[in-house]
């Protein structure tokens, strides 16, 4: 991460929310805040509960987009990027 932001940002992992809650990672660069939730694959279900936790982030970081990068090891898995909407946010999803 640090070459890519090399001076123009900060990026925090597992850093605390004001309710005590710890995100995966939050990046500070060229003066936008980005909200990045990192999941393992584990069905439908689990995939469903990590877009609420992340707009749940969200609305404390007072933003309206945020990022999911699940990591999927199954043989048939479907790779690709997506664009969710969660209520009032945006959830842009990546399956890799």
């Amino acid at each position: 991460m640090k070459p890519i932001i090399n001076g123009t940002g900060n990026y925090y992992i597992e850093s605390r929310t004001r309710t005590k809650r710890r995100t995966d990672l939050i990046i500070d660069f060229r003066g936008m805040q980005y909200v990045i939730e990192l999941k393992l694959w584990r069905g439908d279900e689990y995939n469903q509960r990590g877009e609420k936790q992340l707009a749940d982030y969200l609305d404390e970081y007072c933003l309206k987009r945020g990022y999911m990068i699940s990591f999927n090891f199954n043989k048939k898995k479907q790779v690709g990027v997506k664009r969710v909407i969660f209520g009032d946010k945006v959830l842009i999803e990546a399956v890799v």
